[in-house]
């Protein structure tokens, strides 16, 4: 099957749009099958880095930064979309995150009689309400008409289905996450770095993520607070700086990635991941999959991943108030840590890469089988 990866989103960039489109074309080329990656460009790309180390070719088109955010770029309209696309010979187009160079691969596939099946993956209308205060209309109606056009859309959990299906979109299928079990695994935890991190001993509460306001990671303010406790802040973006001042006693690591970022997750204590609008929450599957217990909201895709008073607990979103209490009840308890690490690991280990990918091949079988039985 000839494919083709239109994305917002492609590394050197390291988000969860970005990590999903590698992970699929990876596991599409291991499967035998012929990807090719349509994607914004890049200003420069980090040593060791560059789209020869892609699993198949990538056609980056031009972009800009985008303003007051420019770890994120938008594409600018380019005649290179379709061109790429008739040239692959494709046979099915796949749209990770559509929203701008989405919209332009949902055309050119619309022109060219092909298939397309289209990834939700951000919640737009919440970055609308967080970033203007307003425009959460204009976020949906550009949504409708990009999913509305595709054959099948993929929303990676229950919360997200349910949302898309309410405001208008058809043809909603759930199709979660893998995470990558060998990489991130309990054994990393490390006790050097817990000494570097914690020299008198504090449990570790960390957040894994974009440092920006739709995160909400100023929400860990109380925790920082608590005696024995000490919070690890990883990543970067736009809110930095707010968040050191908001953060008293916090350590800020900067981007971590691989192996490092692993051996991280693994020597963390608790996991607290603060955002409201996530419609999966990849980070949360790597600590989970590291045997760290998780604090998260419940909204969006954290409910259906943790398991409250299972393998964590869920906090009303907002509250900086219930985020506190949740952490020290964690920190008051190693046991009960234990055991929800435990039960964390246990409940993703079989959510691979190889097992989601080989989900999403059948949903492209069933979608061209269906343009089949329509051309009949």
């Amino acid at each position: 099957m000839r494919v083709v990866i239109v994305t917002e989103s492609f590394p050197p960039d390291i988000n969860g749009v970005a990590h999903c489109a590698l992970q699929t074309a990876r596991h599409l080329a291991a499967r035998g099958h012929d990807p090719l990656v349509i994607a914004p460009a890049v200003p420069s790309v980090p040593a060791g880095t560059s789209d020869a180390d892609a699993p198949c070719p990538v056609v980056r088109v031009p972009s800009l930064p985008l303003p007051g955010y420019p770890q994120v770029r938008v594409a600018l309209p380019s005649r290179r979309v379709a061109a790429a696309i008739a040239a692959h010979r494709a046979d099915l187009v796949h749209l990770a995150s559509p929203f701008v160079l989405g919209v332009r691969g949902m055309a050119a596939a619309t022109r060219l009689g092909l298939p397309a099946v289209a990834i939700y993956q951000t919640d737009l209308a919440g970055y609308a309400r967080t970033y203007m205060g307003a425009g959460e209309g204009a976020a949906w109606r550009r949504l409708r008409a990009v999913h509305g056009a595709a054959d099948r859309t993929l929303a990676p959990s229950t919360a997200a289905v349910r949302d898309l299906e309410e405001h208008g979109v058809a043809r909603v299928r759930l199709w979660p996450r893998g995470v990558d079990t060998l990489r991130f695994r309990p054994d990393l935890r490390d006790a050097a770095l817990r000494r570097e991190l914690a020299p008198g001993g504090e449990v570790l509460v960390g957040y894994v993520g974009r440092l920006a306001p739709e995160k909400r990671v100023e929400l860990l303010a109380g925790a920082c607070g608590l005696p024995g406790v000490r919070v690890v802040v990883v990543g970067d973006g736009p809110s930095e700086g707010t968040l050191r001042a908001a953060l008293p006693g916090a350590v800020f690591l900067g981007r971590r990635t691989g192996d490092e970022l692993a051996r991280i997750f693994a020597s963390l204590d608790v996991f607290a991941h603060t955002g409201p609008y996530e419609t999966f929450c990849q980070t949360v599957q790597e600590a989970m999959a590291s045997g760290v217990p998780v604090i998260a909201p419940a909204a969006g895709g954290p409910l259906d991943l943790v398991g409250h008073g299972r393998t964590g607990l869920l906090v009303p979103p907002h509250d900086t108030g219930a985020l506190r209490t949740a952490v020290t009840a964690l920190a008051a308890d190693p046991a009960l840590r234990a055991a929800y690490g435990r039960a964390a690991r246990t409940a993703v280990q079989d959510r691979t890469w190889a097992a989601v990918g080989d989900q999403l091949i059948a949903h492209y079988g069933e979608v061209l089988g269906e343009r089949t039985v329509v051309a009949a």
